[in-house]
């Protein structure tokens, strides 16, 4: 197995090209997600980060182009290896294709073992290592941790947050939608020191609900019980 557990999304509106692609991708031990659509993709990146996107250029109401450029452009995705797989078959096309930002240009009809063989090529080159991906979390579209540089973005805008403040944001948005006891959140931050008291939590989650200015709503008190990170408004 060559694939080392990689997940690899196809993006094609065509259902005969996916299943071939899924088949010879899976059987190289690849990790597979396929989508007939960008809105599904969309979603989809907002749950798990890719290892490596296969995209066509040619989808209904959407400029597979501008998809190339928007992904590239993100810092969350710009390590991510791009390869578009379409019919567009001119200079011109390639040119723009490879411009917007695309590691890789193959066209249709394409070779299936071609394209396997040029998977395993781009993930050789690549300086992106999966682990890396695991130092990422992600909380809903503009929201996102450095886990290892203990910074915390909020798009590309980094947050002046301290130590404690980004340590409460960690826990709250590794495990969405729970509801942590200041008891439990103290204990996470500094153990079972009696000297500190529930309301210092109080303090720190209203600093940093300032901090995060317009997204402080992300986190919400549930009386009586403690604080958890949630996306939904109310």
């Amino acid at each position: 197995m060559d694939g080392k557990s990689r997940l690899v999304v196809v993006v094609d509106d065509e259902p005969d090209i996916l299943e071939l692609i899924e088949i010879y991708l899976t059987s190289s031990g690849y990790d597979v997600e396929l989508f007939e659509d960008i809105p599904s993709f969309y979603s989809f990146l907002k749950k798990k980060m890719p290892d490596l996107v296969i995209l066509d250029l040619m989808l209904p109401g959407y400029d597979g182009l501008e998809v190339c450029r928007d992904f590239r452009g993100d810092i969350l995705y710009k390590h991510i290896p791009l390869i578009i797989l379409t019919a567009k078959a001119s200079e011109t096309d390639r040119v723009l294709g490879l411009e917007m930002g695309a590691d890789d240009y193959i066209v249709k009809p394409f070779s299936p073992r071609e394209l396997v063989a040029r998977v395993k090529n781009l993930f050789k080159r690549t300086t992106f290592i999966k682990e890396n991906v695991n130092d990422i979390l992600k909380i809903g579209d503009e929201l996102w941790l450095d886990i290892k540089g203990y910074r915390a973005y909020q798009r590309e805008k980094v947050l002046d947050l301290t130590t404690t403040e980004f340590k409460i944001l960690k826990m709250l948005g590794r495990r969405m939608g729970i509801v942590f006891s200041r008891e439990e959140i103290l204990s996470h931050l500094w153990g079972y020191e009696k000297s500190v008291l529930d309301r210092t939590v109080d303090v720190h989650i209203r600093n940093l609900r300032e901090k995060l200015g317009n997204l402080g709503y992300l986190i919400k008190n549930v009386r009586g019980v403690g604080y958890k990170l949630d996306l939904l408004l109310s």
